[in-house]
């Protein structure tokens, strides 16, 4: 279950929006179509697939479409999330570039840049996508040129295929009310392994993963839905509204009613 229909080509500011917006970035969620995030300012962590890295200015990391990510954006920062309309011409796992060469970084600027000016009012959708192209190209060049002492090791790992095959589950399943032990047993794993390698790959524990993409997700719908509270709890595996209500508001500090009136959600009809 993804939140979303297929998007069109898209480029979004990535800003921090205070407290009570985290949710809106640092939960775990997973989208259709691929994401590609551009810092150019400030620092925080990023958790792709199970595993937790830190980010800061000129990165640049692919999130493909149904990978779970999750991402810290302090005061500080500043980037965009440009939405792909597929992922024909870009890899099939995550990547994280560091940029360290100016050329480089100002390469990828104008890229961005020119893909946002043909998304404006008077742009061209052709011209969007054929700069769109070029980007792909020049990051298809730049993961190439990477010295491979700087390639994380740890997704090739035995815990790092774990933890991303658990993500991946978590990503197509969320709302199917399997629990922790469920998904161990799948993976064919003791819950408290499974437990344990989320946790040294990301620091969240493997439950803390699943609920924190059924939490995303019951945000989304309180916000941009009509749904009543009771669907949405229905929808996302929960067997009774009472706790639905009593876990989010856990985790958010208010309840679903209160959480739709703050986030100038949608109200039932």
């Amino acid at each position: 279950m993804i939140s979303e229909i297929t998007p069109a080509l898209a480029l979004a500011t990535l800003t921090y929006g205070g407290p009570a917006s985290k949710w809106r970035h640092e939960a775990m969620r997973s989208h259709a179509t691929p994401r590609l995030i551009h810092i150019t300012k400030g620092q925080g962590r990023i958790t792709v697939a199970g595993l937790t890295n830190g980010y800061g200015p000129n990165n640049l990391i692919y999130i493909p479409g149904g990978t779970i990510y999750g991402l810290e954006v302090g005061p500080t920062v500043f980037g965009q999330i440009m939405t792909l309309p597929d992922g024909d011409d870009w890899p099939d796992a995550p990547f994280h570039l560091r940029l360290l060469d100016v050329a480089p970084q100002k390469e990828l600027q104008s890229y961005m840049e020119a893909v946002e000016r043909e998304l404006q009012p008077g742009g061209d959708q052709r011209a969007a996508n054929c700069h769109l192209g070029l980007l792909a190209i020049f990051v298809e060049r730049q993961l190439a040129a990477r010295d491979p002492g700087t390639i994380d090791k740890r997704r090739d790992s035995a815990a790092g295929r774990l933890v991303a095959r658990y993500s991946s589950m978590i990503a197509r399943d969320f709302a199917s009310d399997r629990s922790v032990a469920d998904y161990a047993a799948a993976l064919k794993v003791t819950p408290t392994h499974l437990t344990r390698v989320c946790q040294q790959s990301c620091g969240r524990s493997a439950l803390k993963l699943l609920n924190d993409r059924i939490h995303y997700e019951a945000c989304v719908l309180l916000r941009d839905t009509l749904k009543p509270v009771q669907d949405i709890a229905q929808n996302l595996g929960f067997k009774s509204p009472a706790y639905f209500t009593r876990c989010f508001q856990e985790k958010a500090g208010m309840t679903p009613s209160d959480f739709r009136r703050s986030s100038g959600g949608q109200s039932r009809i």
